[in-house]
């Protein structure tokens, strides 16, 4: 029978897994409930030392449970044992980006230069807590930027924006990278860079940046582009492959029709659903009073007209 800590349900004595060494009790406490728990059985495994790195490293590839696995990937940075190194790279290609960025600042806290390319490549991940912890994982490890394109790569990380202003076109190679981050801000705050370089390079992904769909992101793109370069008559037909924010007319007119108020509520006005409460209890009096083909014929000019309205108020909605 599983103790009731173990599902979440009571209070772990860690101190006691500790001294008893029941590393298996303390992994599990990993999924407890309570951050605090968690963080205690981190740290309790992490002052472990060496002897658990065996185990943490066996247990880190046959979960799936997130939470335990970072606590694990934290414990192991703790201990700074060389062992992790490859089941800590083994994370790197996580699906997580909480995993990733866990596994990058554990690499760093293990200090094997050995571990360098690894996390260099991860100033190319997608998402900026991902190169945030790789950035300060190569600092750590006293990395030292060979190039130009390396040097941006690590001051984008970094999120040093303004340290990147005035650099050559091989720093336009490190930025684009963020242009993929989910981070709106980060994408925006990249084209302004972007913008800032003025340079050729970096007119293709400006180019991709104005169909952003984010609409700060694109306009900073279209003022961007052509201080790099790029001719102001190739921007419209790169704004046209935006992905369209304007709800489509024909839904809101037959929602409105079929369930009036509701196509109100599509195109997002909130009062839509007091039309709805309306015409649900409209409905109703009028089949009690009037009999079913009664109330249809009185409701349905009614229902048409609303149709029509939601169709008309989306239509004129802005497709920016």
């Amino acid at each position: 029978m599983i103790p009731g800590w173990m599902l979440g349900l009571t209070v772990p004595d860690i101190p006691a897994l500790k001294e008893k060494r029941d590393y298996e009790g303390l992994t599990r406490a990993l999924r407890h409930r309570d951050l605090k728990i968690q963080w205690k059985a981190a740290q309790a495994l992490g002052e472990l030392g060496k002897e658990s790195v065996e185990y943490l490293t066996r247990a880190l590839g046959n979960t799936w449970n997130r939470e335990a696995r970072l606590g694990m990937i934290e414990a192991l940075g703790m201990i700074g044992d060389p062992r992790a190194i490859d089941p800590l790279i083994g994370q790197m290609g996580d699906r997580s980006n909480e995993i990733r960025w866990e596994a990058a600042l554990a690499l760093g806290e293990v200090g094997d230069p050995s571990t360098i390319p690894v996390l260099r490549k991860a100033l190319e991940d997608d998402d900026k807590y991902v190169r945030y912890g790789a950035a300060l994982s190569l600092q750590k490890l006293s990395w030292m930027p060979e190039n130009e394109s390396e040097k941006a790569s690590l001051l984008v990380g970094m999120q040093e924006w303004e340290k990147i202003e005035g650099m050559g076109p091989d720093a336009v190679d490190a930025i684009k990278n963020a242009l993929r981050d989910p981070d709106k801000n980060i994408r925006l705050q990249a084209v302004k860079t972007m913008g800032l370089l003025r340079k050729k390079e970096a007119i293709p992904f400006l180019y991709r940046a104005i169909s952003d769909p984010d609409e700060e992101v694109r306009w900073e793109a279209v003022q961007a582009a052509p201080s790099c370069g790029l001719p102001m008559r190739y921007l419209p037909r790169a704004l046209a492959r935006r992905p369209r924010s304007r709800k489509n007319p024909f839904i809101a007119g037959f929602l409105n029709f079929m369930l009036p108020g509701m196509g109100y509520m599509y195109i997002g006005l909130w009062w839509g659903i007091l039309i709805f409460q309306v015409d649900v209890y409209a409905t109703l009096w009028t089949f009690t009073t009037t009999g079913e083909l009664t109330s249809l014929e009185i409701l349905f000019p009614i229902y048409l007209l609303l149709a029509l309205h939601a169709w008309c108020m989306a239509k004129k909605m802005p497709d920016l």
